[in-house]
This record gives C-alpha cells, structure tokens and sequence, in this order.
C-alpha cells in the first residue's frame, strides 16, 4: 500500500488521488481497464482520467474516499472498484444517512441476543456480511461520531465487536466511502473524526459534475436506453443535443435520467426538436389543449435590490434574511395579483396556494385586494 502510493505521488506530484490525473507516461504504464467502459460512461478527459486512477487503486485493497456532488454517479464508481478488485466477496452498500442514528451502529456491526430492548436473537452486521469483499459507505459524513470510533478501530485492528458482545471478532473488508461534504470542514467544524478522515482517505476520487463532461451526454443516453421499460430509442435533433449540453444539471446524472423518462414517455418514437426538449427538461407540466407545455413561472425575476447579494454582504457585512425574504415575497404576491387583475381566487391558483392560505399571508404583509 505504501509503495503504490509513494509510486503515483513520485510520478504525478499529487498529495491525493483526484479527477486530475496525469496524461503522461504514467497513462502507458497503467491504461485503463477495458471493463470499466462497460461501467462508466463518457470518453472525455475528464472521464478518462477517472477511469484511469481506478484502474490503478481499484486491485490493491487500501480504503478510497469519493468525492462528488450528489447524483453524479458515486456507487457506480463504488461498484467499478469492487469489479476491478479481484476481492471475491460481497460488496455490501450501506447509506449511513438514511439508517437512524441510533440504529446505525447495530447495523454495521451487529449485535448479540439481548443486547438492548428488542434484541430478540443475533444479528450478523453489514461489516461481517462484506467478509472477503468490500463494504461501501455512502454519505459517510452523517455517520454519529461514537459509530466513528468503533468504525476506526475496526479499521486498524480488523476487527469488530457486536454490541453487547465480548471477544472480537476478526473481518476481512475493503472500505469505500462517498461524501458530497467537505469533510475536512465537517472535521473542523467537530463533526467528523480528523482520525477517521486520514484512515479512509488514503486516495481519494473526484467524480465530476455532469456539467463538467457534458460532451458525453449523447453517450450516457445511448447507456439508458439499454436499461429503459419503454423500448424506443431517444432521437434528439442537434439543436436539441446543444440545449442539453448548455444546462448546469444540478441533479447530475439523476437529473439527466428523468430527463430521458419523462422524454420517453412525451414523445415516445420521434425525434425530439429543441422545443421539445425544454418541455422535458421541465418536471412540473402544464396541458393546453392537450399537448404538454412548460408551466410559465409568474416572475421572470428576482425582485430589484435582491440580485447582487454578495455585493450587499461585502458592503454592510450583514444582511437580514427574514426581511429580505418578506420583500421576495411580497414582490411575488404583488406581480400574481397584477397579471390576476386583483382577483385573489386566480392569484392563489398561480402561486400553487388555497385561497385562505394566500388571504392569510396577505394580510400578514399589509396587502389588499377587493377582488375575489
């Protein structure tokens, strides 16, 4: 492990293992493996580079942090790792944020008859069920910093101890984790082990936002149709393609599937126009005379003296949130009453509120309307 490491650093110059991969003689030594094609979509450089530092981590059995924003395609890197492994055990996906705190140490590690209230019979915990293969923590920055503890010991001893159990018990498991955090601020900010952090992030890997490879668009929808229910096969004039590619994708690839859905389901067996595709782009619908439209939002803007925030913080070094957010407000409530000409029921009905709910928030702010 330390003689890989101190490998790449002498030939890439990089403290940690990052989407920023050298394109040198370092790519003739190590070239991709030609699996992880089949796993990860998208040739462009940014890709490439990714695809190459799996190649290189993914057979030694050192722990990987994943980095990316959410949605971009972290467990599937996970999944290309523990391909690449060689490891013949299990590879056991564990979301710590959506375990309860305080259930979550039972589930990594078990726990033995009688342990706690409700502990009717044995538990085997994920760590065990990962023996021989490798066990994937996602969102490991909302791990509880006591499950931190124990999960750092089991780390360095390879060992664990069930709750409520005695003597440990020995495990043989490699550890990835996934973050969208910056645990390096979480630990300053006390909420994650500095301890912990070094232990798993003896490399770490930046899965890129979709918009910083958005070259691979086309490719990655080609990858969805082999897994769609649909059947039909997504035609996207360019004009179409060159929309797609200008979004900033938020979502990521999640983003880009639902996309691709709601597309299938609009304009099943044609070729999607521009226009088109920004009626897919949208998830909340309206129908006019039957054909789906984008829902017209009822500002275009945000309300004047709103926009250049950083620029009111940089002046005055303060700014009052609730104040501000009562102007955006009733900004919005102003502009849906003028296009309604005053009439609360039809205003209410664009602002997506019942009448009483947007007479009460009206009264609130000092806004009159006689109409109904």
């Amino acid at each position: 492990m330390l003689l890989l490491r101190m490998y790449i650093l002498k030939h890439t110059g990089l403290q940690r293992m990052t989407s920023y991969w050298p394109t040198s003689s370092i790519t003739e030594q190590f070239p991709i493996d030609l699996r992880l094609d089949a796993v990860l979509v998208g040739d462009t450089p940014v890709m490439r580079r990714l695809k190459q530092a799996i190649s290189i981590i993914a057979p030694s059995d050192v722990p990987v942090l994943i980095n990316g924003p959410t949605g971009a395609g972290k467990e599937v890197v996970a999944n290309a790792m523990h391909l690449m492994s060689g490891r013949t055990g299990p590879m056991i996906p564990v979301n710590c944020g959506a375990i309860p705190a305080d259930l979550l140490e039972s589930e990594l590690f078990g726990h033995e008859k009688g342990s706690f209230t409700g502990a009717t019979a044995q538990r085997i915990g994920l760590i065990e069920q990962a023996e021989g293969g490798t066990l994937f923590l996602d969102e490991i920055g909302e791990t509880p910093l006591h499950v931190q503890v124990k999960l750092l010991r089991a780390l360095e001893t390879q060992t664990i101890q069930r709750v409520g159990g005695g003597a440990p018990i020995p495990v043989n498991f490699r550890l990835l984790s996934a973050t969208h955090r910056d645990l390096q601020q979480e630990v300053a900010q006390k909420r994650f082990r500095e301890d912990l952090l070094f232990r798993i992030e003896v490399f770490s890997l930046c899965v890129p936002a979709l918009c910083e490879h958005a070259e691979d668009i086309p490719q990655i929808l080609r990858s969805m149709e082999q897994g769609s229910r649909g059947g039909s096969t997504l035609q996207l004039t360019p004009c179409a393609l060159a929309l797609l590619m200008a979004q900033e994708w938020p979502g990521n690839v999640r983003e880009l599937r639902n996309f691709h859905d709601r597309a299938q389901i609009l304009f099943r067996n044609r070729t999607i126009a521009e226009d088109e595709a920004r009626i897919a782009l949208a998830p909340r619908l309206s129908f006019v005379g039957g054909a789906p439209a984008v829902a017209e939002p009822v500002v275009d803007a945000v309300p004047e003296g709103v926009t250049d925030l950083k620029a009111m913080l940089a002046g005055s070094g303060t700014l009052d949130l609730r104040t501000m957010l009562q102007r955006v407000e009733v900004k919005v409530i102003q502009s849906a009453l003028e296009l309604s000409e005053g009439r609360v029921t039809r205003a209410a009905e664009m602002l997506r509120l019942k009448r009483t709910t947007l007479i009460s928030r009206m009264q609130k702010l000092g806004l009159e309307s006689d109409g109904l």
